[in-house]
Parts: structure tokens; sequence; C-alpha cells
């Protein structure tokens, strides 16, 4: 058997084997070119629906707020400037969020600075709604706040999962030699949701106790 298959091989010119040992390498190239795309979209399949669970939260978010200005209006009349420029930051957050994706570098980045300058200002509404004791104790102001807690609660985690997700992707995106394919298949890198300002590195604090 071992002659036999000895002679076959001898009985091939140089330029045959050399022809098949090509195709042999083209082939296991072709296959770990399949393998890296595929585990790319993977995971960038895999940030991009962490992001959207973000998005989803965000926007409840977004849609408490004018809830929780209403409810304001009646007990702080005298902070009129305060309730506007809440609801304006939360209109500039809902705008920067809209048809977003994660691998656009500058809309992520206004998109953080927009949820910073919201919860700045939701900061600072709920400083000065502790000087209205009647604000404090209405049924739906509590209603509303325990709700935009615990939307606040799963966007931390949120973004803890997708920050995870997206550094995955970049470390496979940039490793030897998947980063060959990356660069030919426009794999773009993804954006981790940084925050930029302390006071935002806490939950924003909603509680009435």
């Amino acid at each position: 058997m071992r002659e036999t298959i000895f002679n076959t091989v001898a009985s091939l010119g140089g330029g045959t084997i050399a022809l098949i040992v090509f195709g042999v390498v083209l082939f296991a190239l072709i296959l770990w070119a399949i393998g890296a795309y595929n585990g790319l979209v993977r995971l960038r399949n895999i940030y991009k629906n962490s992001f959207a669970q973000i998005d989803v939260q965000l926007k409840r978010r977004h849609d408490l707020i004018p809830n929780l200005v209403e409810t304001a209006k009646s007990f702080m009349k005298h902070e009129r400037e305060t309730l506007e420029a809440v609801i304006q930051a939360r209109n500039a957050a809902s705008s920067a969020r809209e048809g977003l994706s994660p691998d656009d570098a500058g809309g992520m980045q206004g998109m953080m600075a927009a949820e910073a300058g919201l919860g700045s200002m939701l900061g600072k509404f709920f400083a000065l709604a502790e000087a209205y004791p009647d604000l404090k104790s209405n049924q739906n102001m509590m209603q509303v706040s325990e709700e935009l807690t615990t939307t606040e609660n799963k966007i931390s985690f949120s973004r803890q999962a997708y920050n995870d997700a997206v550094t995955n992707y970049n470390t496979k995106r940039e490793t030897v030699p998947t980063n060959i394919i990356a660069g030919l298949c426009s794999f773009k890198e993804a954006v981790l949701f940084e925050i930029t300002n302390e006071e935002e590195r806490e939950v924003v604090k909603v509680s009435f106790d």
C-alpha cells in the first residue's frame, strides 16, 4: 500500500505536486477566512443586540420624564426654568438617540453627551423637589419616580453588558490575523458607552423616602 502511494506520488511531476499543495493551502485559507468573517459577524450582532436593549431603556426613560415634569408643575410653580430645562435636555437626548448605530463614533459621542446633560438636569430637579413635601408625597409622583429608578438601574446593567460585548468585538477585530478580514470587509470599530461626567457614575437618585 505504501509502495503504491509512493509510486503514485513519484509519477506526478513537480509542477503537479506544487499545484496540489497550493490548492490545499488555498482551501485552508478560505475556510479560515470564512470562520473569521462569521466570528466577527456573530460578535457584531451580539453588541448591536446589547445596544438595542439600552435603546429600549433609554426610550422608556425619555417617555417617563414628561409625566414627571407634568406632575411637578402644579407644585413647583417657582421652578419653571428648571422644569423647562429638564424637558429641553430630555428632547435633546431623545433626538440624539433616534436612529443611532453603535459604530457611529460621532453619533455615540453626541448621545452620551446628551444623556449626561439629561442626568445632570434630573439630579438638579430631584434636589429641588426635596423642598416640596406635598410633591414628595404625591401618589403619581411616587409612582413615576419608582418607575424611573427601575429604568435607571436597567440602563446601568444594559450598559455594562453592551460594553462587555463591544470589548470582545473590538479585541477580535484588532487581533492578528483577523484584523485583515475586518479591514477588507469594513468591520467598523464599535464605541463604548462611557460615562464622562463623574456625577453620572451613580444612578440618578429619585426616591422620596
